[in-house]
């Protein structure tokens, strides 16, 4: 999956759509819309997933949390895509066991019967029975758990992924489809023509300064929380669509919890759930619900949420975390829809569901919604395409439509997250033995996979091998510090890069990683938390 520069674009070509934005939502979007047969472009203004594509709590999920809202509608729809998921990306998408401790007999029958709910809506695409497990068949399953009143607790199944994986095999499926991504390409304006019809989008390769023009029959924007900035391009006055809500992760040793089952808190103290699950060997805990006024593509925790994750776990495992415990922390925007009402300031109470609308003739917006729905966001997004420029396409095909890696075969070994692509790894790895070797000595990785991601992966820097096609920066932010060097170095000479370009990747890199690094005397109290 060789990178596509600026002028190896088309000159005078006008594409059916073109898509601004890589996440989950745009690269669905480029693969609806090329499997039915339409020329399709992706633009993205760095990699792809950088955003919050790659910062979910890692959960392929109906949303127990919206059951308990009476969104019946929204989960069964999410349970439904869930079952898909684990079809078309089995490589990926894990059935996990999560269990609900209970410490009053009131919520073992609560939960038992919203659960059982759950189960009955996802009909054929059900991955397991929830079940009542006592106090001694639960300390069996999650010994870390707190005992002291515990009457028991309910287990129920539900997926877990690896978010920005996903979104390399969604890109490279497109691309085996016909579609043309551009990771590294920002859109700088929107090109309209004379009675103010938006007629395609002006670009910048960001790795090589040129600018190119692109028509298009129709434009989509699906930018996440970015999308008011391109509704801006459009029309300055434009009213502001997203409001970002924060969702913080905090990654510990896996010990903490001590099971492969997943924890699941039904009620925090902001009336949240809060997860614990294990991944990549180690234990993720979150997340937190901050509304925000600004967005950014590297947004930081707060202290208050870091406290709040921290507390709330605390009170549930039997070994306390510590903030030195902290190996990684990393936040995440939501683009929730904007409040309309002065005092708008909680989240949780506004619908997850996705929001898709005609912004002006030739442009289309969509935002919201969540990983385990965005095909179905997708299939809608492409079907108005089609109306809006009259498109002429074939149906939407992507409900079986395998993604890149698929296959059956799912063991415990490192590369086997690659799924059809771990054997040209291992092949890679042979026939260059000087890449069989370990980029850390406490972590399975190769140097191997970061040669395959370079040729592959369209991965273009440190930061791209280590945060999305290895995810060890958000792991362990001080070991993906310590690879850093060996990665500047395969990818310098991959690229064939100067010296000064290695030290400027590794420079940037560790920037970056401090950031993931949890210190609470550098974290500011309150950045542009918004208020009411």
């Amino acid at each position: 999956m060789e990178r596509l520069h600026n002028h190896h674009l088309p000159n005078n070509f006008i594409w059916d759509i073109i898509i601004i934005g890589g996440g989950a939502t745009g690269l669905g979007t480029a693969l609806d819309a090329t499997t039915r047969g339409l020329k399709t472009l992706l633009v993205e203004q760095s990699d792809f997933a950088k955003g919050t594509s790659s910062r979910s709590t890692k959960l392929v999920h109906g949303g127990v949390r919206y059951l308990a809202q009476g969104d019946i509608g929204l989960v069964k729809h999410a349970l439904r895509e869930r079952g898909l998921l684990q079809q078309n990306a089995n490589h990926l998408v894990n059935k996990e066991e999560f269990i609900i401790p209970c410490y009053d007999w009131f919520s073992v029958v609560k939960y038992l019967t919203g659960l059982t709910l759950y189960d009955w809506l996802a009909g054929k695409f059900s991955f397991g029975k929830s079940k009542y497990f006592s106090k001694k068949e639960t300390l069996a399953i999650m010994p870390g758990i707190k005992q002291q009143g515990l009457k028991g607790s309910i287990r129920y199944y539900d997926g877990k992924f690896d978010d920005a994986r996903l979104a390399i095999n969604i890109a490279q499926t497109a691309k085996e489809n016909g579609a043309t991504l551009c990771n590294y390409t920002k859109v700088v304006s929107l090109l309209k023509n004379s009675n103010n019809e938006v007629t395609g989008v002006e670009i910048l390769d960001t790795i090589t300064g040129e600018t190119s023009k692109q028509s298009a029959k129709v434009v989509i924007n699906a930018t996440g929380v970015f999308v008011d900035d391109i509704l801006q391009m459009n029309n300055p006055q434009s009213k502001k669509l997203v409001r970002p809500s924060q969702g913080v992760h905090v990654v510990l040793d896996k010990h903490f919890l001590n099971s492969e089952s997943a924890l699941m808190i039904p009620k925090t103290s902001d009336g949240r759930v809060l997860f614990a699950v294990p991944w990549h060997q180690h234990l993720l805990v979150g997340t937190t619900d901050t509304p925000l006024n600004e967005h950014s593509l590297e947004p930081r925790a707060l202290k208050e949420e870091v406290d709040f994750i921290m507390a709330t776990a605390s009170a549930y495992f039997t070994k306390k975390p510590k903030e030195k415990d902290i190996l990684s922390v990393f936040s995440g925007l939501r683009p929730l829809a904007a409040p309309t009402n002065a005092d708008g300031d909680s989240t949780k109470e506004i619908s997850r569901d996705h929001k898709l609308m005609v912004s002006a003739k030739g442009l289309l917006t969509i935002t919201g919604g969540k990983w385990t729905t965005y095909r179905r966001m997708a299939e809608e997004t492409v079907d108005l395409a089609i109306n809006h420029a009259n498109l002429h396409a074939t149906p939407c095909i992507t409900k079986g439509l395998k993604i890149h890696g698929c296959n059956n075969v799912r063991g415990d070994h490192h590369l086997d997250i690659y799924g059809t692509d771990r054997k040209n790894i291992e092949a890679l790895a042979l026939n260059e033995p000087e890449l069989n070797e370990k980029l850390h000595p406490h972590f399975p990785y190769l140097e191997a996979e970061v040669v395959w991601s370079a040729r592959n992966e369209m991965a273009e820097t440190v930061e791209d091998i280590l945060s999305r096609r290895l995810r060890v920066l958000f792991i362990d932010a001080h070991a993906a510090k310590e690879m850093a060097p060996k990665v500047a170095s395969l990818l310098a000479k991959e690229f064939k890069q100067q010296i000064s370009w290695e030290k400027d990747q590794i420079n940037i890199f560790n920037n970056l990683a401090n950031g993931y690094i949890y210190q609470s005397e550098l974290i500011e109290e309150e950045p542009t938390v918004a208020k009411s």
